[in-house]
């Protein structure tokens, strides 16, 4: 007689239980526990410094901790794919970088392989151009007196960069096709080695993100000639954009915050004014910038399209120049 009420109690059990589990993780109850923010590098590195700075804030702003976990590997693929792959709750975030807009043309085998569809923008975090430095033994003052040099001498000029792939190299890439010039690649493992064979005379140029090329430029042992942004950089004013004399010439290594795809829609807007209000901090700002990086202010849409901007961009030089790794 009572059977029938029962076991309607009995299958209710389950899907009274589903929605209030359903309920706990609504996105208007993001966040309820730490935000695991995935780094693609190792620790101490430029982005990490940024990925840290900006995580506190974040972490103040949405009441729960913001834990930063560094897992670098295949060109920032292995902290990509994760995040890629990861349950799109708004709990595991990820920092990408322009390595996002390279891997799927340079290293097609690589996952995420089309990142602009499996991951979510959320906002820029920061940009950093490079500087063009050269040996001070090379007779040359400026871009274009360099340009001149390179096509009285072809081939003759090294340029180094961290190697094969970097945005340093495509940026050379990117030099040498707009200047029509002829010059040589030298690789390296990493900036490190490059700046010491430009201070040593056994390469004339790189084009070197600023952290790298500080010390050489400070104590005299390279010469800077110009800068990637369009306008001249507080760190170095004196120093002209390459722009000057080859119009529309900008290249920077950003990086930005990225969710999986699929992660509702609320959750990514209340991660994205969490990481504006760390972006818009002048104190942050200021103490980034005396290390090279220029904290930025970008929403998901901005960041969307620069990603999708640079893929192409990349993707068409890299094809063009028949760049492969070795």
């Amino acid at each position: 007689m009572h059977r029938r009420p029962l076991l309607g109690c009995v299958l209710a059990a389950p899907a009274i239980l589903l929605h209030r589990t359903a309920a706990a993780q609504a996105p208007d109850s993001w966040p309820s526990r730490a935000i695991t923010l995935v780094e693609g590098y190792p620790p101490g590195g430029v982005t990490d410094l940024a990925s840290r700075a900006v995580a506190e804030p974040m972490s103040r702003e949405l009441g729960q901790t913001v834990v930063v976990e560094n897992r670098p590997g295949a060109a920032t693929s292995v902290a990509a794919t994760y995040a890629a792959r990861a349950r799109p709750d708004g709990y595991t975030l990820v920092m990408g970088t322009t390595t996002l807009a390279i891997n799927p043309t340079l290293q097609p085998g690589l996952t995420p392989k089309e990142p602009v569809k499996e991951l979510e923008a959320i906002g820029m975090v920061f940009q950093t151009p490079f500087i063009l430095h050269i040996h001070p033994g090379l007779a040359v003052n400026n871009v274009a007196e360099l340009i001149a040099f390179a096509k009285a001498n072809p081939g003759k000029l090294l340029f180094g960069s961290p190697g094969t792939g970097s945005v340093s190299h495509l940026c050379l890439e990117l030099f040498r096709a707009r200047a029509g010039i002829d010059i040589v690649h030298v690789p390296y493992r990493g900036g490190a080695p490059a700046a010491l064979d430009l201070r040593q005379g056994r390469i004339h140029a790189v084009f070197q993100a600023i952290q790298e090329a500080a010390t050489t430029l400070s104590d005299g042992g390279t010469k800077g000639l110009a800068v990637t942004a369009t306008a001249p950089i507080a760190n170095y004013p004196a120093l002209p954009p390459v722009a000057q004399t080859l119009p529309g010439f900008e290249v920077f290594f950003w990086q930005g915050l990225f969710a999986p795809a699929q992660t509702p829609a609320p959750v990514l807007a209340r991660a994205g004014r969490a990481l504006k209000s760390a972006t818009d901090d002048a104190g942050l700002r200021s103490r980034l910038a005396e290390q090279g990086v220029q904290l930025v202010s970008g929403d998901a849409a901005t960041t969307k399209q620069r990603l999708v901007d640079d893929t192409q961009k990349w993707g068409d030089l890299i094809r063009a120049a028949n760049i492969r790794l070795e």
